[in-house]
Formats: structure tokens, sequence, C-alpha cells
């Protein structure tokens, strides 16, 4: 390769992906991803019927409609994560109380994996906080982890 070397045109795919990136580091993803899997487990489990040979079991409980509510909650909750990323602390905090309230209501939580989910969603939903813009110096040189401008070298030859 050349020192100089042009820059690529991105076009189609790569252009998505690159925006698709740039969206989801503006907010919350993963946190609002695994709560939106964590309502799924929980209102649909509660519905579901096994069969095992000639067996059927159903998993339908006396708190199949709590399930369902919690469950779509959940869901809503993930979306908002995603699309109102100032809501965050909110919806994280609203996704970690009904991941704990489905323990008892839905299947022990749906088999504690939409628990689970819940938990580490809106645990990451709550713990996310938006980046700040990346400034460049007019010299150009590598700065602090304060943004102070003083060199990083001269920190590491004390060590």
């Amino acid at each position: 390769m050349s020192a100089v070397t042009r820059e690529r045109l991105t076009t189609g795919f790569s252009q998505k992906r690159s925006s698709f990136r740039e969206w989801r580091g503006q907010r919350p993803f993963w946190g609002g991803l695994l709560t939106l899997l964590a309502g799924i487990p929980i209102m649909y489990i509660p519905y579901q019927n096994f069969t095992l040979g000639s067996l059927t079991i159903r998993m339908s409980t006396t708190a199949g409609a709590g399930s369902l509510i919690i469950g779509v909650l959940l869901v809503v909750l993930g979306i908002t994560m995603w699309f109102q990323p100032q809501s965050r602390v909110f919806a994280g905090i609203a996704a970690i109380l009904l991941a704990l309230v489905s323990l008892v209501v839905s299947n022990i939580g749906a088999f504690v994996i939409g628990f689970l989910l819940g938990l580490i969603g809106g645990a990451l939903g709550v713990a996310w906080a938006p980046g700040k813009p990346v400034e460049e110096g007019a010299a150009g040189g590598a700065t602090d982890a304060a943004g102070t401008g003083t060199a990083v070298s001269a920190a590491q030859d004390d060590l």
C-alpha cells in the first residue's frame, strides 16, 4: 500500500451498515434488544401447550393475563430505549421491576430466561450514557483522558 490511498465510496450495503452503526451508538441498543427479547418468553410460554408423547402439559397459569401484560410492557420498554434514549433510566428501572414481578406471576419469569434477559437489559439501559463527540485538537497530538490537551506520553514517562 502506498502512503496516499483513496477513500472508498460507501454505497449500498456498506452505507446502510455504517448508518446503522452510527444510529446504534447513539442509544442503549443492547439494553433495548435484551429487554425486548425478555418480553417474548414471558408472554408466550404461559399460553403454550407442550406435548410429550401422548401427554399434554398446559403451562397456563391463573395469572395468564398478567404474564401477557408484563411481556407486552417489556417489549414496549425495549422499543422505548431505542427510540427515546433520553428516557432510558425510567425504561431500565421499569424493565428491572417488571422482570422481578415476572418471577411470581409468569412461571418463574418464563423459566428464568425472560427474567434474566429483562434484568440484564434493564441494567444496560440504566447504565448507558451518551458519548461525547470527539474533537480534533489543533496540534493533532494525543490528549489525556480529561481532554485537557496535555500529552499522554508525559504521564506515561512517570510510570
